[in-house]
């Protein structure tokens, strides 16, 4: 009976994107996005505290009828609930960000790492920063209906 011996190899795929250049451009241009997301949080917070400031004030001098105070009060709690959203909704964007800025790299890493293996003869490649990830493997035959069928399935 012949052996086959399988030639395979591993990296740590974290660590290869960490090295890469254009990792390092992405993060600067996220942190860049997300100062400026953090800025507009601020500025709608301070421009909430103005407004509650004043209504706090009026409310003291006694210059709000029961009405308005209830429309400011309304209006105040709407503005809240719009800087709660804007929160929510910029952790997504810089999700969303972080996806579109990465997803080219980690295709120019994968790409790299498939022709590494195949010019250099290799049927698979592990990824050591994760436990049992395969990040290339050679075309192999689905053992899928042969197993199958030994179970009877």
């Amino acid at each position: 009976m012949q052996s086959i011996a399988q030639k395979s190899g591993h990296l740590n795929f974290g660590n290869l994107v960490a090295m890469m250049p254009q990792t390092k451009a992405a993060d600067s241009e996220l942190q860049s996005y997300q100062k400026n997301l953090v800025q507009e949080v601020e500025a709608m917070a301070t421009r909430f505290q103005v407004d509650y400031s004043s209504y706090v004030k009026e409310v003291q001098n006694g210059n709000l009828s029961p009405k308005k105070q209830s429309e400011r009060q309304e209006a105040l709690k709407k503005k809240q609930e719009e800087i709660t959203a804007y929160e929510q909704q910029m952790e997504q964007q810089l999700q969303e960000k972080r996806q579109e800025l990465l997803r080219p790299i980690l295709e120019r890493a994968e790409l790299a790492i498939k022709e590494v293996a195949q010019e250099n003869g290799y049927e698979a490649v592990f990824d050591t920063s994760m436990f049992n990830k395969v990040l290339f493997a050679a075309d192999s035959d689905d053992l899928m209906q042969k197993v199958k069928g030994k179970l009877g399935i």
